[in-house]
């Protein structure tokens, strides 16, 4: 619910337990006044708490105080001496701005962020206009609250009333400011195979930038912020996230002023940035999805989930069981032909698997990394009959058939780039960087998007094939298009950004059948600007069971679970050389979008028997993987076990799944208290036959057995009346 009073020009935004108060103060500028738990909507309250930080513009003695007056779209260069939020840049290279309050509505629903991922319905939608006291640049403001859900959406539009262009060196998507600077900052970092690790660190004074300048979200710093109070734990205390829905270079940063204040601001990253926006234009900067907890970091993290479930995942795919695929990748590499995917195919038979997925290979003269990127046709010299004749046998045996694809990239040994060597990112007598033996195509130019959507749409069309996996394997460097003039190279890294958007956007509307796994060299562009597109991402590389351990929990901080693709891998593992049960590497990739990644034809009897019952397990569970709410009990970087439980929304069944990840001397059993269940509910628990209250599993515990390093143990719970 959005409210506003006319007297003390206050807006009161609330979710389900949060209030978020601005006012529009005595000088005209939009002030924050409370971002967190639930508020009485006392104007003239809240008005005077912020009187102290309303500078009187009349009277330039107060003009210097600008910089603690807390502020929902910081200017620049002009008394705040804080990071900015935005830095508008004339004709004439004046950067000084000041942005004030001119009007506002309300209404019902979302705002059209076109060309980007965004909220996709529901709730109800503040629209704030600011104008600039010194440039033609008004600016949108766009806040959207949900009555079933503690997060808040927000992004800015920035627009050139003038006759004249001005350019943009920052435009982030959001400020906000809390009174105090007393809290924690959790990042997600990582890199290639070990993505997405909580990082918590006491804030200080001064700057923190969470940023990525790859061209991706990346492996090495997820576009996610969290801050923790300092009583602050899985299920208590308060924290807050501010989570970008977008798949680009970012900036999130935390700022303490002098007195102690706190700014929060974030969007498209500013290094090397630059938008020209000519009279009459626009930029549009993606959303940002703010979240409230009063009751620890797990409660936000439900709270992410659903949202990006009910809010932002395609409607057709967050609820629909999710196939068991099996991938060749880690069994063959590139050295495969007919006969040794034939085996593979023939040899899913009757094990529960559904989904067949042909990995990088199948095209072009692609026999190596050195060749074949951007030529998508087959190669059927490899693949005698071509496609068909590998769909053909996956039919026969029961299987769907998926594709691997790698849209933005060319190796310089393919035709496209023969024909075309300027689509690639480069810059004239500048010496190619390369990675991974290939180059990252123009996606700023039209022409080179709409060629690889006709190449891969003709694929798509002639063949039957229910799921791609969509990969990036290196990221932008150069950061220089031949296509763009020398005033506008600093929207490189954004535009292609929007040119990826263009391409999934396309292809998922074209082929709403088929499900759009991403990928981006594993786990290197996991974002909810990706989730808008594909439900699911390969979640890392690195499929080694105690990695994955840490890697997943990490991932679920703001991912739900559905998102996540998770696959039993042989061993020793490829990644880490460590061998770890069969069992044990099923029950942890249980925890997402369940599937295998080896070679089926070598697998020996126990392990077929193996498969086959963690497909049926999986297939009891998924409904819990696609919809209910996640909590984290023992934790893989302090504990010496993992565990998580996923309890069904109406408390009637859930799933734990624990894995010992190291072994200690004088072991004594473990019991473990569950969470998240109905303390009145009777529970039977199918694996001890035992049957115990939802009060007694939470306050006293369940016993793990005696497990071996590397041993796992899975439990199913349902309600007994």
């Amino acid at each position: 619910m959005i409210t506003f009073e006319k007297k003390t020009r206050l807006f009161h935004l609330r979710g389900k337990n949060y209030s978020y108060l601005m006012y529009v103060n005595q000088a005209g500028f939009l002030q924050t006044l409370h971002y967190g738990g639930i508020a009485e909507s006392d104007g003239e309250f809240f008005a005077a708490q912020g009187a102290p930080f309303a500078p009187d513009a009349s009277n330039w003695n107060f003009d210097m105080s600008f910089s603690e007056m807390p502020s929902e779209y910081a200017f620049f260069a002009h008394g705040d001496f804080r990071e900015p939020t935005a830095i508008v840049s004339r004709e004439d290279g004046g950067v000084a701005s000041r942005f004030r309050y001119v009007s506002h509505k309300i209404y019902r629903g979302v705002p059209e962020v076109s060309g980007m991922p965004h909220a996709r319905s529901g709730g109800e939608t503040l629209e704030i206009t600011l104008k600039d006291d010194f440039s033609p640049a008004e600016i949108k403001l766009n806040y959207t609250a949900f009555e079933d859900s503690d997060v808040l959406v927000r992004n800015a539009e920035i627009l050139n009333t003038g006759d004249r262009p001005f350019m943009l060196k920052r435009a982030f998507s959001f400020c906000t400011e809390l009174p105090d600077g007393k809290f924690s900052l959790m990042r997600l970092h990582g890199t290639w195979g070990a993505e997405r690790s909580p990082d918590v660190k006491p804030l200080g004074y001064g700057t923190v930038r969470l940023q990525s300048m790859r061209g991706t979200s990346s492996h090495q710093m997820n576009p996610f912020m969290g801050l923790l109070r300092a009583n602050c734990t899985e299920d208590e205390g308060e924290c807050y996230g501010f989570q970008l829905v977008y798949s680009g270079s970012f900036a999130l940063t935390a700022e303490v002023s002098p007195i102690g204040r706190l700014r929060l601001q974030g969007g498209v990253n500013d290094m090397n940035f630059g938008w020209k926006l000519e009279a009459g234009e626009r930029f549009v900067s993606p959303q940002t999805v703010l979240c409230y907890s009063a009751d620890g970091l797990g409660n936000l993290s439900r709270e992410y989930a659903d949202f990006l479930r009910n809010y932002v995942i395609h409607p057709d795919y967050a609820f629909r069981r999710r196939p068991v695929v099996v991938n060749h990748w880690e069994a063959t590499e590139f050295n495969y032909d007919n006969e040794k995917l034939f085996e593979i195919i023939d040899a899913a038979k009757g094990l529960g698997i559904d989904t067949f997925v042909m990995d990088d290979g199948w095209f072009g003269a692609r026999d190596t990394d050195f060749a074949g990127l951007g030529d998508w046709y087959v190669n059927e010299k490899k693949l005698k009959g071509g496609l068909k004749a590998v769909i053909d046998r996956c039919k026969k045996n029961g299987l769907k058939f998926g594709l691997w694809f790698e849209p933005e990239m060319v190796n310089e040994d393919s035709d496209l780039y023969r024909a075309h060597p300027d689509w690639a990112i480069h810059q004239d007598g500048v010496a190619l960087c390369r990675a991974r033996n290939q180059l990252v195509l123009d996606f700023t130019r039209k022409e080179v998007v709409d060629h690889i959507y006709e190449m891969m749409s003709k694929v798509l069309k002639e063949n039957d094939i229910g799921y791609v996996k969509w990969d990036m394997n290196r990221h932008i460097t150069e950061n220089f298009s031949a296509a763009l003039p020398p005033d506008r190279q600093g929207e490189l890294m954004h535009r292609f950004t929007l040119g990826v958007y263009d391409l999934a956007d396309r292809l998922t509307r074209a082929f709403p059948e088929i499900l759009f796994e991403g990928c981006a060299s594993g786990g290197g562009r996991f974002d909810s600007g990706m989730l808008y597109y594909f439900p699911q991402i390969w979640t890392s590389d690195d499929t080694d069971a105690y990695e994955r351990a840490k890697i997943q929990w990490g991932t679920s901080i703001c991912y739900p679970l559905s998102s996540m693709s998770c696959h039993v891998s042989v061993c020793p593992n490829l990644q880490t050389h460590r061998t770890i049960p069969f069992a044990t590497r099923g029950a942890v990739a249980s925890l997402g979008a369940f599937g295998y990644e080896l070679n089926l034809a070598e697998m020996s009897a126990e392990e077929r028997e193996l498969t086959k019952k963690q497909t049926a397990d999986y297939l009891k569970t998924d409904e819990l993987i696609l919809k209910g709410d996640l909590y984290r009990i023992c934790s893989p970087f302090t504990d010496d076990w993992f565990c998580e439980m996923v309890v069904s929304k109406d408390k009637k069944n859930a799933y734990l799944v624990c894995e010992r990840l190291r072994g200690v001397p004088l072991y004594l059993p473990q019991t473990v208290r569950l969470k998240g269940l109905d303390p009145e509910k009777k529970y039977f628990i199918e694996e001890t036959k035992l049957t115990a209250s939802g009060r007694t599993l939470m306050n006293h515990g369940i016993a793990i057995p005696y497990l071996t390093e590397y041993e796992s143990m899975i439990l199913h719970l349902r309600e007994i009346k």
